[in-house]
């Protein structure tokens, strides 16, 4: 891996240290990747309540979500200190903090590595050992099993990178009972399988940029049309994993008729972009970011229905 020189945008000569209060603090709160994040405690919080049947108690979900973001951010915090040679040369990163010069290489190490040991004792400490230890496994999984690991080695890299992504949803559910259970694990392959077809439309926008870094994502190795068929089978079988939460967590009639329905209309999505892709539709005209940004409208509903369900029965 080739280290980036660091070189802020638009202040010759200054160190990291030297930039103004407000813009270290921006770019160090950009080093946890907050929008991401955002994701992550959809998939906890709604699950707590799933676990509790009902209200769990707030402040527990406050430690949570405040351990489950330290942790996050942490994993995500290293994952750009190992990425800065890439992010360097690709669009959609070049503004990150380290790449900028914002924050030194040193600086977003150390600052990564102390967020993943507070999350811990965090988290071990106010809700319960069994949470950290899943927290800190998510964390351990996207940094050296992901980023350091497959990344730049595997076409398949988000497929199984995305498992420290599914974890949020464990973490939920032992913060509650102290334990795992079939529901969550369901849950778990439903963001499993979720997050290729998330993922692989906005990586076959920004193709060029993964190809000119040399990273080897499914567009730029086998094509869109390649890419489509993937995407249609992985929303198949996350539909019909979701089908199971009715069965497993005795839910009410409310969750399989959104899961139905929120289902439909991702399948739709993921056909309707096959259908471009096997017609060489190329470019603006290939909509792949409709179904990217659809992804995440789907999980966002199928999760709060998933928290209201229990106040249904």
């Amino acid at each position: 891996m080739t280290a980036v020189e660091s070189r802020p945008a638009g202040v010759t000569g200054a160190t990291p240290a030297q930039r103004p209060f407000g813009a270290r603090v921006g770019a160090f709160v950009a080093l946890t990747k907050p929008r991401i994040i955002e994701l992550l405690l959809i998939t906890t919080v709604p699950v707590m309540f799933l676990a509790e049947r009902g209200v769990p108690d707030l402040l527990l979900v406050l430690k949570v979500v405040l351990g489950g973001y330290l942790s996050a951010g942490g994993a995500n915090a290293l994952n750009m200190y190992i990425d800065r040679d890439i992010d360097a040369v690709m669009s959609r990163t070049e503004r990150r903090p380290i790449v900028t010069g914002m924050v030194s290489p040193r600086e977003a190490l150390v600052f990564g590595i102390a967020l993943g040991v507070l999350s811990t004792v965090w988290l071990g400490v106010l809700v319960n050992w069994l949470s950290s230890a899943l927290a800190l496994g998510a964390l351990l999984f996207y940094v050296f099993v992901y980023t350091l690991g497959l990344k730049r080695r595997t076409a398949q890299n988000i497929v199984w990178g995305g498992i420290a992504g599914c974890m949020p949803v464990f973490v939920g559910w032992a913060a509650v009972t102290n334990s795992v259970s079939w529901s969550a694990l369901v849950l778990f392959l439903v963001i499993f399988f979720w997050t290729p077809p998330h993922y692989w439309p906005l990586s076959m926008k920004v193709r060029e940029d993964y190809a000119r870094a040399g990273v080897p994502m499914l567009p730029v190795v086998k094509g869109n049309l390649a890419v489509a068929k993937q995407i249609v089978a992985y929303s198949w079988v996350m539909v019909g994993v979701s089908l199971l939460l009715w069965p497993l967590a005795d839910t009410s009639w409310l969750y399989p008729v959104a899961a139905v329905l929120l289902g439909a209309a991702w399948l739709k999505e993921a056909h309707a972009l096959y259908g471009r892709a096997k017609a060489g539709v190329v470019g603006a005209k290939l909509k792949e970011m409709r179904l990217f940004h659809w992804s995440i409208t789907y999980l966002t509903l199928l999760f709060v229905v998933i928290a209201v369900d229990p106040f249904v029965k």
